[in-house]
């Protein structure tokens, strides 16, 4: 492997990273009605447990409510339950037979603080995850310059390069979790 495949290697496997962590802070709830909330939530439909997302249509019908609608009615009671169930979400569903609405209650703010929490725990995962993929990098570099593929300031140079790619993603996921911080922060 040459040492420019190595940097956009890297780059791709931080970018995988950032990615799952963004899908983990939509996860988190934010006091606004939001279809990506639900998004984490199995149902035991059809004698198997499938995603909400399969079995049903999800729609944020206003900032504090969500609808969600099932593509078949015989599943409406499965879905509630799941829903129930799913202590992360803490949401009471209501059904009228046809339909599930979900009032999204306003945050506390010891609930706001246990949430800011739960992102920074997922910041510093998603750090971790970051760094393991630049020690990979580096031991990379590090094996090209000793193989004599690459010279010595060439093996600087790329890993220059390493560290300010992972400075830039690292700067992309801390702004990503100040701002999901504020959103919750914000009343």
């Amino acid at each position: 492997m040459d040492s420019d495949k190595v940097i956009t290697n890297s780059a791709s496997k931080l970018d995988e990273i950032i990615d799952h962590f963004n899908n983990d802070l939509k996860a988190i709830r934010t006091g606004r009605a939001n279809a990506s909330l639900l998004d984490g939530v199995m149902v035991e439909a059809y004698d198997t447990t499938m995603p909400l997302r399969q079995i049903a249509n999800v729609m944020a019908v206003d900032a504090q409510l969500l609808q969600v609608t099932p593509f078949d009615p015989s599943n409406l009671e499965n879905i509630s339950t799941a829903i129930r169930n799913n202590s992360s979400l803490g949401l009471n569903p209501s059904d009228d037979g046809k339909v599930i609405r979900l009032p999204i209650p306003p945050l506390t703010e010891e609930r706001r603080r246990e949430m800011t929490k739960q992102i920074n725990e997922h910041l510093e995962d998603c750090l971790v995850r970051m760094r393991v993929v630049r020690h990979e990098a580096m031991d990379a570099i590090g094996q090209l310059k000793k193989d004599k593929t690459i010279g010595e300031d060439d093996a600087k140079r790329h890993q220059k390069q390493i560290e300010d790619v992972m400075a830039s993603k690292r700067r992309t996921v801390e702004d990503s979790a100040k701002a999901k911080e504020q959103e919750i922060l914000t009343i």
